[in-house]
């Protein structure tokens, strides 16, 4: 399995475990679902039994981002301007790392990073934004959207700022 933690933080994003595509050789897309949680009970991945499923939503249950919930990923919150201002730095940040660890892949990086980010500000308003469990300014900002179904959540991940561990 691999682990994907961010660069600048050492947060861990996400695993292989979930769907993902990589798009444009830039970002990941990493299919997610919204599932119910109780307090103490463990998902195993098996489907409930039927009498299960006719309870509903109990006290102390919660409704969650699988995702967001395994990496421990915290909700914030931007507006366009900061956003922008946030967005500019951790590109920096990645670019330096690029140079150091990986020149070969800066001219790609640079090229379809800032592609990506103007689709991001074009539809600006489609976005959750979630950051790593440090909450680490500095680190990166996990996107979340919905597909065309309007029901259906996943997440982008920048490629270049995230590292894979075997694990």
């Amino acid at each position: 399995m691999l682990l994907y933690t961010d660069i600048i933080t050492g947060d861990e994003m996400f695993s292989d475990a979930y769907p993902m595509k990589t798009i444009d050789d830039i970002v990941f897309e990493v299919e997610c679902a919204t599932i119910v949680i109780k307090e103490g009970d463990v998902d195993i991945g098996a489907n409930p039994s039927q009498e299960e499923q006719s309870e509903g939503v109990d006290d102390g249950s919660k409704t969650v981002n699988n995702v967001a919930h395994s990496f421990r990923l915290q909700a914030t919150s931007f507006d366009k301007k900061s956003f922008l201002t946030y967005l500019k730095a951790y590109m920096k940040a990645v670019k330096a790392d690029l140079e150091k660890n990986k020149p070969d892949r800066v001219a790609t990086f640079e090229k379809g990073a800032q592609g990506f980010a103007k689709k991001i500000v074009g539809n600006f308003k489609d976005f959750e934004f979630y950051t790593g469990e440090s909450m680490n300014p500095d680190g990166m900002i996990a996107l979340l959207n919905y597909r065309e179904d309007g029901v259906t959540p996943y997440f982008t991940f920048w490629k270049d700022g995230l590292k894979e561990v075997k694990l």
